[in-house]
Order: structure tokens, then sequence, then C-alpha cells
């Protein structure tokens, strides 16, 4: 992803994300005593109000802005494409219907003795201001030259004495279009050159200029990409802020997400408290707020998607969801090259690149692992009859008895049951899968190597570094763009009793 934590980061977003870096005993009330609502660019409180359908709406309208926008910086592929209607469908077939009315009727009108030009003259006037809108500010003479060929007025004289030169005029537009084109669509400007029937040249026209509109807004989107990057953090924060003052209850869930995660911290800290002889159970346990965020951030890869996403996460959503299923895959090929690895190790542990081919065995079968129509368990025999037959395949090679039926057997249900609840391996490779990602997410920013890759995950090293690399992107940027809100919540959260003090006109440091 183009945005990372290393961007600059103003004093605002800091507050949170210079606290990553600090210990739970320094992170604690010195943080939170303030009230950061008065701090300036922190989110404001808004007082409980009623609000309107158009106010509703403006909320509405202002998340698809920051979604859009969002999406635009971070995804070096996004783009607008030109997609029809499915065939057959119903919005297909009206549209169809739809044009081809408007079409025989212009040609009716041509057709008639004199011609009709009024249709014709206002598709003329349509085309003259999508030219115009390809100009640069600049461009004058071409400007000039457009408004004059294509002057309506000038035009309408021309058919009340039935002397319009129609196809003088689609000529001047196919030329022009050439001009302003870009490359990729000088093949469909040629082929307008050859076609003779006016009618259909207009509509063939008319499909031209739809792909010149969405090249320009394409080659906008990417020239404005570099700005977006650069001023993203503040953009997004100042949308959000906007958005919490029209709806002042946008931060429920992500409120919710965070009290969850709170509730998970106090219930590990009690459980290792029992544990611990001569633990003072009476002692309120203290909490790091960036443990909790930390952990809140990994609940998301383990997503119940039935539930609505956090509000502050929304415009990541689908990247995360990609990256748990991408996850989800990885710890397949992780616990199966395991079980492999354990039954007939011994056998095979000298064998050159012998885990990357149990891998390549396992990752064509495990394609397409997040559709409800998958089904894993028919996969995972697929592959342990295919690694049984790669193991005695190489057994015999290297002069060794292959696998006996009891063997094979054993390993084939050992992999069959991966998908089964509290699968001990399944759970080991989760806990080093999770184990991995924590430990990245508690890596100074300025810090570039990755963190130790835990055994059993070394089959699945390169992947898991690219996958975390994109994950630690999503997770560093949202507390720059969020931290503020995070703090406000985490501070009624962990400290309601604080008391409020005068707000500091500084960032804290570590």
């Amino acid at each position: 992803m183009p945005l990372n934590d290393e961007q600059n980061s103003d004093s605002d977003s800091s507050r949170l994300s210079e606290s990553t870096a600090s210990s739970d005993s320094e992170y604690s009330r010195q943080s939170f005593n303030s009230d950061s609502s008065s701090k300036p660019s922190s989110p404001a409180s808004s007082p409980p109000k009623v609000i309107t359908f158009d106010e509703l709406m403006a909320a509405a309208r202002n998340l698809s802005n920051l979604t859009l926008v969002h999406e635009i910086a971070v995804n070096e592929n996004f783009c607008i494409k030109h997609e029809d209607f499915p065939q057959n469908s119903f919005a297909g077939t009206v549209k169809e219907i739809a044009h081809k009315v408007f079409w025989d009727l212009l040609e009716s009108e041509l057709n008639e003795d004199p011609p009709e030009y009024e249709h014709a003259i206002k598709l003329f006037e349509e085309i003259k201001e999508i030219l115009l809108s390809f100009l640069t500010p600049g461009a004058n003479r071409i400007r000039n030259q457009i408004c004059e060929v294509l002057d309506t007025d000038l035009i309408r004289q021309q058919a009340e004495h039935n002397a319009v030169d129609i196809h003088g005029l689609a000529n001047y537009i196919i030329n022009t279009m050439g001009k302003l084109c870009a490359p990729v669509r000088d093949n469909d400007v040629k082929q307008l050159k050859a076609t003779d029937n006016i009618v259909e040249l207009l509509r063939q026209i008319f499909r031209v200029l739809d792909l010149m509109k969405m090249d320009m807004a394409n080659y906008t989107i990417q020239s404005l990409r570099p700005y977006l990057q650069h001023n993203l953090v503040d953009y997004e924060r100042a949308k959000f802020q906007e958005i919490l003052e029209e709806t002042p209850s946008a931060l429920d869930l992500t409120t919710e997400w965070i009290k969850e995660s709170i509730e998970d911290e106090l219930s590990s800290v009690s459980d290792e408290s029992s544990s611990s002889p001569g633990a003072d159970s009476s002692s309120k346990p203290i909490i790091s707020p960036t443990l909790v965020l930390n952990n809140g951030y990994l609940k998301l890869l383990q997503w119940d998607y039935r539930k609505t996403f956090p509000e502050t996460l929304i415009t990541d959503e689908v990247r995360l969801q990609e990256l748990r299923e991408k996850l989800n895959q990885l710890k397949i090929i992780a616990c199966v090259c395991l079980i492999t690895n354990n039954m007939v190790g011994a056998a095979i542990v000298d064998v050159p690149g012998f885990a990357d081919q149990l891998k390549s065995i396992s990752v064509p079968l495990l394609e397409g692992m997040s559709k409800k129509t998958f089904d894993l368990k028919e996969a995972l025999n697929a592959i342990s009859v295919q690694i049984c037959s790669k193991v005695n395949r190489s057994l015999t090679e290297r002069g060794l008895p292959t696998l006996d039926a009891e063997m094979q057997s054993n390993l084939m249900g050992q992999i069959a049951h991966i998908v089964e609840e509290n699968n001990p391996v399944s759970s080991l490779i989760d806990k080093r899968i999770q184990f991995f990602l924590r430990s990245l997410l508690t890596l100074p920013s300025f810090q570039k190597c990755m963190p130790t890759m835990p055994g059993g995950l070394s089959v699945i090293q390169t992947e898991m570094e690219f996958v975390g690399s994109q994950y630690a992107s999503i997770v560093n940027f949202n507390k720059r763009v969020y931290g503020p809100f995070y703090a406000n919540i985490l501070r009624k959260l962990l400290f309601p009793e604080a008391p409020v003090g005068k707000a500091e006109t500084e960032t804290p440091t570590n």
C-alpha cells in the first residue's frame, strides 16, 4: 500500500501512535486525564440530539465521499471501469429497448422530407459539452473552434433552411475526438470513420465518448492520488468529525469494539492473576490502552461478518476481509505441512524443498476457500491423497519403504481433522500466526525488519511477511487518522473516575 506509518504525522494523530511505543506504565493515566476533546484537531464531543432525514443523508454522503477518497489513495489499482448490465437481465433489457426507441425515432425524423433536426441538434449540443469538458483551462483556440462549429443556434438556423451538413459536423466531431482521446482509443475513433449511416454513427460517437469520459476520470484519479495520499490523514479525520457532528452515534460500534477488547484483556489479566501464587486479587488490574487497541485490531482478522464493522474501519473492511481469508488459507497450509513433517519427517528431512512441494500441492486445492460453495473437507481429502502419493514417491526414490496403509490412513485422518473446532494443530498454528502479527504491531515505526517467524510457519514465511506488512500498514494508518477518537473512547472506558483537567496544549511524549 502507498501509505504507511513512515509518513509524517501531525502532532494530533501522534498522541496515540507515540503511545504505542511507550511502556504500559508510561501510557496509563497521564495520556487520558485531561479532556482530549478540547485539544486542537481532537474529536469534539457532541451533545445528544435528534437528527433529521436530511442530516442523516448528508452524513451518508460524507461517509461515501470519505470511503471513495480513501480507496483512491490507498489502492493503486483503483480505477473506473465500463460495465454493461448482464445479458438478458431486466435492467439490460429495459435499457436496450429504450435506446432502440430513441435511435429509431431519430432515424425516422432524419428520413422525413424535409428532415426534422431538433433531436439531432440536442445531440450535437450534448456532444459539444462533452468535448469541452475534456479541455484544459488554457486550450482557448480549440475551445473557440468547438463552440463555433457546434453552435446550436447556427445549426438551428441552417435546419430551418434545410442546409445542415450533418455528415460534415459528424466528421468534425470525430477529428476532434481523435485529437483529445487517449492513445488506447485511437482504434475506436478510427472505426467511426468507417460508419456511413448517420444514426449509427451518432450512436457510436456517444459510445466512444463514454469511454473517453472514463479515461479522463481515471487520468484525474491518477493525477490526484499523490495529493490525496499526502493529505489523507487530515482529510479523513476532518470528514469523520463532520459525520460525528451530524450523527452523534457514529462511534457506537467503534466504542463497542474497543469495549469488547477491554473485556477480553481484563479476562486475560484475571486468569493470569488467579494462576499466580501470592497475587493480590483485591487490586485493580492495570491495562495498557495500546495493548487493548492492538488486540482489537487482531480481532478484526477473526471478525464475524454477520456483525457490522466498526465505523472507523469501514473504509478498510474489504481489505481486512481479504487478509483474513488469505491467513485462513496459510493456516491450513502450515497445518498440513506440520502434520506431514511430524509423521514422516525423519525419512524426508533431507529432501531439498520438500515443504515447498507440499505447499505447491495445497495452494491450488485451497483456491476459493472464501466462497460459500467451497467444500473444505473435500479439499483436505484431495490434499491428503496427493501428499500420501508424493511422500511414497519420494521414499521410493530414496530407496526407503513406503507408508503402509495404517500410516496413510492416520496421515489422511489428521489432515481431515484440521477443520474440527479446537483441533490442537490448528490451534497451535493459529496462536503462532497471532503472535507474529501481534509482534508486528509492537515494532517501532522506524524498524524495517520483520519480527522472528515462529516455529512451524517457515513454510509460509514469505506469504506471512507480505500479508503482515499489508496488515500493519492498514493498522498504522488507521491509528494516525483515528487516534484522537480512540484516545477519547479509551479514556472514558478505562479511567471513568479520572478528573477532567485543563486541556493539554502539547502532545505528550514518551
